[in-house]
């Protein structure tokens, strides 16, 4: 009937046949040859796959770095009261040539402040409070440096490079803890395995790496705030649930068995870097450069982010960095003080009470990545850290006064959203940067956790050591207190009509920009 009509309307004066019409008397001629040559085709691209797969191991690789962040971050949460524990367990040994008692549920404090014990128990607080401070400082000024260099050489030579290096570093630091553990070697030797850790990253260099791999799989604003959310998420489940073993571990295989757990994690997590994850960035082969070359090449992205931008997007990073660094410091200062004033009296609490107020902040970390995830899609993003801010500021000043286990825990509850600041300005600062920029300002942020983190210990051990013995609380209410720092920069942003709009336009006007120089 088609090839009927369509040699009628070859006829002068009648209508040509319609596209249907010969599409389908086409598709009706040639039905079952187009179904044996997708038959055909698709066993062609399975034995290609099959083929490549062999050929490339590249092609089995995963974009998956969460198991990854999951694994470093157990391992170091489990080692970091680990430390503490030690360092305030042997200097009460070397200063009253007996070991720490224990009960049940406490460890034992004297009360009594005219004992001579009670007097002592300060002092062996305030070592343990500089020793701390001094031993954060050592691994300070290699960190930073290590950490802008790993994060923002990301955009030109990969990502993993921030991954695999401070794993590398944990897994030696941890063997050698093990080993000055086990065989009660001097304290000394702590600073010379914290120096020699911080040579590969830190902590903050790992995030950066982790953040800055995330941002380049996401293609959405929204996505981006929701996917940082969750690493925080993952980061605060998993440090609660390590401190929350710490104890068991420490009761039940001792402090140098331990650290030969996080050790074998560390390794494990080198494995799966190596071996299985994809990298986000294609490495390009280059011609060899010299050290210093690629030093220059590595801070220019750094220095070109605040140079080449417009003035209204360097000053918006600028002041996003200093809030995120001042709520940063305020919030770190604080936490780290959590197990000295615990095991101090009135609380007097052992590792496993230690452990179990750790893992009270794995709620909080969920209600936190609840709150930034129902808030993301009714208010802005300034609005969420708003809320957050006021959250820690109420729990800090329920720390401040809390003189029994109850109130200790009962802290948590005004702070269920004190951690949703430092995902939503990640996020923030993500949305404002291009995607080639993304390794450069993650790594401006590593530095600055390094940094803020090196000054609050520093500020907030320092301080504790002075007022302990006349009043423990007053550091929490200092870090309650500087919040003022953040909230007033936040309100100048509101002030000055600054929208969350205006992070499209400015990344829409710099693109713009570099494809009229282009052209």
């Amino acid at each position: 009937r088609c090839l009927g009509a369509a040699w009628r309307s070859s006829w002068p004066g009648s209508p040509s046949p319609c596209c249907c019409c010969l599409g389908r008397s086409s598709a009706g001629a040639s039905r079952r040859g187009i179904r044996g040559r997708r038959r055909r085709g698709s066993c062609l691209r399975r034995a290609l796959q099959r083929r490549e797969l062999k050929g490339n191991p590249d092609m089995r690789k995963v974009l998956l770095v969460e198991p990854v962040i999951v694994i470093y971050t157990f391992a170091f949460f489990l080692t970091v009261p680990l430390i503490q524990q030690y360092i305030y367990r042997r200097l009460w040994e070397e200063a009253s040539n007996s070991s720490l008692i224990e009960n049940n549920n406490t460890t034992y404090c004297e009360l009594n402040k005219s004992n001579p014990t009670y007097i002592k128990q300060k002092e062996v607080q305030e070592k343990a409070s500089l020793f701390l401070m001094q031993l954060d400082l050592t691994g300070a000024v290699p960190s930073i440096l290590v950490a802008i260099v790993l994060v923002a050489d990301g955009d030109r030579h990969g990502r993993k490079k921030s991954l695999v290096l401070p794993s590398v570093g944990a897994f030696i630091s941890n063997a050698f803890l093990g080993a000055l553990s086990y065989f009660s070697l001097s304290l000394s030797i702590l600073f010379a395995v914290a120096f020699f850790g911080s040579l590969f990253g830190s902590m903050a260099t790992f995030l950066g790496g982790a953040f800055a791999f995330i941002a380049d799989l996401c293609k959405e604003e929204k996505q981006k705030t929701i996917r940082i959310a969750v690493v925080d998420l993952i980061f605060g489940l998993v440090s609660g649930l390590a401190g929350l073993t710490s104890g068991y571990f420490i009761r039940g295989l001792g402090f140098p068995w331990t650290f030969v757990v996080a050790s074998l994690l560390h390794f494990i997590n080198i494995f799966y870097i190596t071996f299985w994850l994809e990298d986000t960035v294609r490495v390009q082969q280059h011609a060899s450069v010299s050290c210093t070359e690629g030093l220059k090449e590595t801070f220019s992205g750094v220095y070109m982010l605040f140079k080449t931008s417009p003035c209204k997007k360097r000053t918006l990073i600028i002041l996003l960095l200093v809030t995120f660094m001042m709520y940063f410091f305020t919030s770190i200062g604080g936490n780290s003080l959590f197990t000295l004033y615990e095991l101090d009296e009135p609380l007097c609490w052992n590792e496993l009470y230690i452990g179990y107020g750790a893992a009270a902040f794995t709620s909080v970390s969920l209600t936190s990545f609840l709150g930034v995830y129902l808030f993301s899609h009714c208010l802005r993003d300034i609005y969420i850290v708003f809320i957050g801010i006021f959250s820690y500021i109420g729990g800090m000043v329920m720390t401040a006064f809390a003189k029994t286990t109850l109130l200790m825990f009962l802290m948590r509850v005004p702070s269920l959203l004190c951690f949703m600041p430092i995902p939503v300005l990640r996020s923030m600062m993500s949305k404002v940067v291009l995607a080639s920029e993304q390794g450069a300002v993650f790594a401006c942020i590593a530095c600055l956790e390094v940094m803020s983190s090196a000054i609050s210990f520093a500020v907030f051990n320092s301080l504790y050591a002075a007022t302990v013995a006349w009043f423990p609380g007053f550091s929490f209410l200092l870090s309650a207190g500087l919040c003022i720092l953040p909230l007033g920069i936040l309100c100048w942003l509101m002030c000055t009509s600054w929208h969350e709009e205006d992070l499209a336009s400015l990344e829409y006007e710099e693109i713009s920009s570099e494809e009229s120089i282009g052209s």
